[in-house]
């Protein structure tokens, strides 16, 4: 790799993101590095680069290191128009007492609890768009697109669901997600504005329909009980402060469709492990955690900088600088992880967790409904469809921070 005489090789290991062997096998790419050096670092054409844990006892508690915070420089902040400003700034680009505040707010609708109360409605989902699967497949030879046909319609409407956005409103979020799903990029930022816009209807036609009818018996959604929080206490957030959760819980929602591909890609790549489920249905709650750790969409962590000049493992990493926790080598550990690169869908829960919904004060939201949502996934499928097998080449994405598929031919 040609060293540029303006940025010298740095006294570590370092990874080129564009590299092809790194975006066609970045668990390979990645683990070889984290067996050379518990710090790498990452550069790519016309990217300033950053420093990475590899390991995953450093990656974890660096997830929760209070020195390394996430800020507006951790993400691709698109163009909008100045009447969209206002709304950009998310709770995941929020540190300390302010992020705190907010999750405080939202993180009752997230619970493992409550997931586990909604799912009847995710298996109704579930089966719904399987029926609409299997319908589309008959009429192509008993194939379709386990990824355009199935995965990537599931998370929205789950997450539609959930937060109580009105049917009628859900064609556009519906675009919205596909457009997500394909990757940040002008059409991402052509369509925020439309995005926001979407999350003030949801939120002023929910605003009226509770003051026009009296509260419902039963679990509520996610609109109703931060209307309802904020009636109780104006203070506790803004309008502004809603409109922006909403629009970015139901994007950030999305976050199913990659796990729930990849789960059965990988599933169909291992038939012993498929057959393992088949046999065995109450192996899956701990098949999740295995797909995750091992076929989970995220490889690199959102890049936290330094709050002060910080020694990682006899690396200088000045104030300021970027670092992220590259997780696809911290999943397959050999260190935290008995025979990592095996898929096992029976192995035992570790002693300490994958990584792959992350850890400490960022640690996923919507952990628990993502859960929840790929086990009854992977139940419906495995239950419905006992030939399912590839009907053709899968199409990955070449993106070295996300192992996502676009395309997975299947035949029911």
């Amino acid at each position: 790799m040609p060293q540029s005489p303006l940025h010298p090789r740095p006294p570590v290991p370092e990874l080129l993101l564009s590299d092809p062997d790194v975006l066609r096998d970045p668990f390979t790419a990645y683990g070889r590095a984290r067996e050379e050096s518990p710090v790498v670092h990452l550069a790519a054409p016309g990217f300033g680069g950053m420093w990475a844990l590899t390991r995953h006892a450093d990656a974890r508690a660096f997830l929760g290191d209070p020195r390394f915070g996430i800020r507006t420089d951790s993400f691709l902040r698109p163009d909008v128009p100045e009447d969209c400003v206002p709304y950009m700034r998310t709770m995941a680009e929020m540190n300390g007492p302010e992020h705190l505040r907010l999750r405080r707010l939202v993180a009752p609708a997230f619970s493992a609890r409550r997931a586990a109360a909604f799912r009847p409605r995710i298996e109704a989902t579930v089966d719904r768009l399987l029926d609409d699967l299997a319908a589309t497949a008959s009429h192509q030879d008993d194939t379709a697109d386990l990824v355009a046909d199935f995965a990537l319609r599931l998370p929205m409407e789950v997450i539609c669901e959930w937060v109580g956005i009105a049917e009628e409103d859900r064609p556009h979020w519906r675009e919205a997600g596909a457009t997500i799903a394909a990757g940040a990029g002008p059409q991402f930022a052509a369509a925020i504005p439309g995005i926001i816009r979407g999350a003030q209807r949801a939120v002023a036609r929910r605003r009226t329909e509770l003051t026009d009818t009296a509260p419902a018996a039963g679990p509520t959604d996610l609109l109703t009980d931060l209307i309802r929080a904020q009636d109780e206490d104006g203070d506790r957030l803004t309008d502004t402060e809603m409109v922006t959760l909403i629009w970015h819980i139901v994007l950030a929602g999305q976050s199913p469709t990659p796990l729930v591909a990849n789960a059965v890609d990988a599933l169909l790549a291992h038939p012993g492990q498929l057959a393992a489920l088949r046999a065995d249905p109450s192996l899956l709650p701990g098949a999740v955690e295995e797909l995750t750790r091992w076929a989970g969409p995220t490889l690199l962590s959102i890049p936290r900088y330094a709050s002060e000049d910080t020694d990682l493992h006899g690396v200088r990493i000045p104030k300021g600088a970027a670092v992220t926790a590259l997780v696809a080598a911290a999943n397959r550990d050999p260190r935290a992880f008995p025979a990592p690169d095996r898929l096992d869908v029976r192995r035992p829960a570790p002693a300490t967790p994958h990584l792959g919904f992350g850890h400490g004060p960022h640690f996923c939201l919507g952990a628990s409904v993502a859960r929840v949502q790929t086990e009854a996934a992977l139940a419906a499928v495995v239950r419905r469809f006992p030939r399912l097998a590839r009907a053709g080449d899968a199409k990955r994405a070449l993106d070295p921070g996300t192992w996502r598929l676009e395309s997975l031919p299947v035949r029911l």
